[in-house]
């Protein structure tokens, strides 16, 4: 238990500011990482080592948030002539379109470049940090991230 403790104390800001990437509110971000290490110490024995702990920290967290993401649109359903905007029904079904066919792309790229790219996009993580995150250099994470878009582009063809 003290091994974890010492875990939790050298680990917890990364994995913190890495949850506060991705759903931009502290307290939220606040509860994923404590969940995170609450798994993480439920399932330690499982850690084989293949990569570093912050980054196998960090994959339970991601983990936690797009299921509570899931969880959060299934409990909200607004009629369509509810939602504001100024974009026609038409536009708003074919952008969706459009984001499900990129999301399709992006789930079938390879490791590390759909990882990369999730957080470089969507974590709004700085190469330094990714290239932390995965124990490689800034430039590793720059180009996995360029090659990610490339191969995206080359689907969207």
């Amino acid at each position: 238990m003290k091994d974890f403790e010492k875990i939790y104390s050298e680990y917890f800001d990364t994995v913190y500011q890495y949850t506060l990437s991705l759903c931009k509110d502290e307290a939220w971000a606040e509860e994923l990482t404590q969940e995170a290490f609450f798994k993480a110490l439920k399932n330690i024995g499982t850690f084989r080592g293949e990569c570093k702990l912050s980054v196998w920290l960090c994959q339970i967290a991601k983990n936690i948030f797009y299921t509570e993401v899931k969880r959060k649109q299934r409990q909200v359903d607004y009629p369509l002539d509810t939602i504001p905007g100024t974009e026609s029904i038409e536009q708003k079904l074919l952008n969706k379109e459009t984001a499900f066919e990129l999301h399709k792309l992006l789930h079938r790229l390879e490791e590390p470049y759909k990882e990369v790219f999730w957080m470089r996009t969507f974590g709004e993580l700085s190469f330094a940090e990714i290239g932390s995150l995965f124990g490689k250099s800034e430039s590793w994470a720059r180009v996995t991230y360029h090659r990610a878009k490339l191969k995206i582009k080359e689907g969207i063809k």
